[in-house]
């Protein structure tokens, strides 16, 4: 049998890029996908093995039908899909334009769709596959400045049941991840000291998250082992989405005995 295949969207950093690179080391192959050519580019060289190079708007139709044709006629087969491709943008509610708004649910609530929709017939024809959509803690966990942003990865996490609901017919799973603070490299531009303080004070692990520690849960549910797992949302952010109030004074308590 040939090698499986994985597609990994906004793959050329961060999360999909560390995604893509955990994929390789386990003898996938990889389509990597991403909107800027740059970033794209620049992410492939980095990789340890080749991989199939994919310039793509996940909220364009006909830019997705593009992807996947070419990720057909390259590989003949496709076994995992990973929507990770994002975008987020932070304003308070009465100052989110409707263009905002709108961009925002069309790359992360409709690309998802469009890509599953894309993807699923030729993963079908090889019997099946596994689909991973990455959420937020933000659609689990309201907080300011995120009313696009949380809504629409709110809305990925109910598409990812209905996905897996329908699709399991034909042999497919279809689970969500949902990150929460990860050091990236977006992570460490727009979160100021006081910001990390303020999560790390939050979570029981008490750090962010690193990207290989989500490439490794996207991973195992594309993977056999996670076989009877379907429409699933697993949180992979320290116990942040778990943690009601009082977890810093229990720290301090704990500190003073």
């Amino acid at each position: 049998m040939s090698a499986r295949v994985a597609l990994v969207t906004g793959g050329g950093r961060g999360i999909g890029l560390a995604t893509a690179r955990r994929f390789l080391e386990e003898g996938w192959q990889v389509a990597l996908l991403d909107v800027d050519p740059e970033v794209l580019a620049s992410g492939a060289a980095s990789l340890p093995s080749p991989v199939l190079q994919l310039l793509c708007d996940v909220s364009d139709p006909a830019a997705v039908a593009e992807a996947l044709r070419r990720t057909a006629a390259h590989f003949g087969r496709l076994d995992a899909l990973v929507n990770n491709a994002g975008i987020a943008v932070f304003k308070p509610l009465l100052e989110t334009t409707l263009e905002d708004w709108n961009r925002v649910l069309a790359v992360n609530l409709t690309g998802p769709f469009l890509m599953t929709q894309a993807a699923v017939p030729l993963m079908a024809e090889g019997g099946g596959g596994a689909i991973v959509n990455i959420c937020s803690i933000s659609g689990l966990r309201a907080s300011t400045l995120r009313v696009a942003y949380g809504t629409s990865k709110a809305a990925l996490m109910h598409l990812t049941k209905q996905q897996a609901v329908e699709l399991a017919q034909l042999g497919i799973r279809v689970n969500a991840v949902a990150p929460g603070p990860v050091d990236t490299a977006m992570a460490k531009a727009v979160h100021t000291p006081e910001i990390r303080a303020d999560y790390h004070a939050a979570m029981p692990l008490n750090r962010y998250g690193l990207e290989n520690e989500l490439a490794d849960a996207i991973f195992y549910l594309c993977c056999e082992r996670s076989s009877y797992i379907t429409g699933q949302v697993l949180a992979v952010d320290g116990g942040f989405e778990a943690t009601g109030i009082g977890l810093t004074t229990l720290r301090a308590e704990r500190r003073n005995l």
